[in-house]
């Protein structure tokens, strides 16, 4: 499987979804990392704020850098998170890490700088979830997004929606669950004109 998969389109939940008609009943989670707000500005990007206006849940991975965000994304939608390294200690809403459901997959919420030094991050964020029965393990701190299967574990890093640093733009995740499986489509800023 490529490191960098995109759940097939036809697969993925759009909002107000139901192939029933009613209600939707598929839940969409965006999952974002690496925000490091405010240090950008004072607004995070508008492409962000839109999606996470429509999420049904919001995860972050850690190093919100300021725990204000919190309220901010908690005015859009439910809002979980981790702390990360650039995170202020003590906070008792920014846990090292969370175990969470959706739609029956267990998902581990980590930043992925704790464990072994020098280990590659995805190793990092897997291991914090070694005996839980995870089915996905969400992380960020490399912001280089990242959607894999290792063995019986899906892996995913949404990248950053602030600092892309190495990767190709600035990005985050929409998450659903069908069959018991990750369905993950990426969202980001706009490419830059002839890339």
């Amino acid at each position: 499987m490529s490191p960098l998969r995109q759940s097939s389109p036809s697969r993925f939940p759009a909002p107000g979804y139901n192939p029933a008609g009613g209600r939707d009943t598929a839940a969409r989670w965006l999952v974002i990392a690496d925000t490091h707000w405010p240090r950008h500005g004072p607004a995070l990007p508008g492409w962000l704020l839109a999606a996470a206006a429509q999420a049904d849940t919001i995860l972050h991975a850690g190093d919100l850098t300021d725990p204000a965000l919190l309220q901010v994304l908690s005015d859009l939608a439910p809002t979980w998170a981790v702390a990360g390294n650039g995170d202020p200690g003590g906070d008792p809403r920014l846990p090292d890490r969370r175990i969470l459901t959706l739609d029956g997959l267990r998902i581990g919420l980590t930043h992925g700088h704790l464990g072994a030094p020098g280990a590659p991050t995805p190793r990092r964020a897997a291991a914090a979830f070694r005996d839980d029965g995870v089915g996905l393990v969400v992380f960020g701190h490399s912001h280089q997004p990242l959607f894999m299967r290792a063995g019986d574990l899906w892996l995913l890093n949404p990248g950053s929606p602030t600092e892309r640093r190495r990767a190709p733009r600035r990005s985050a995740a929409w998450l659903a669950v069908a069959g018991g499986e990750p369905l993950v489509n990426w969202l980001g800023e706009p490419a830059a004109p002839g890339t």
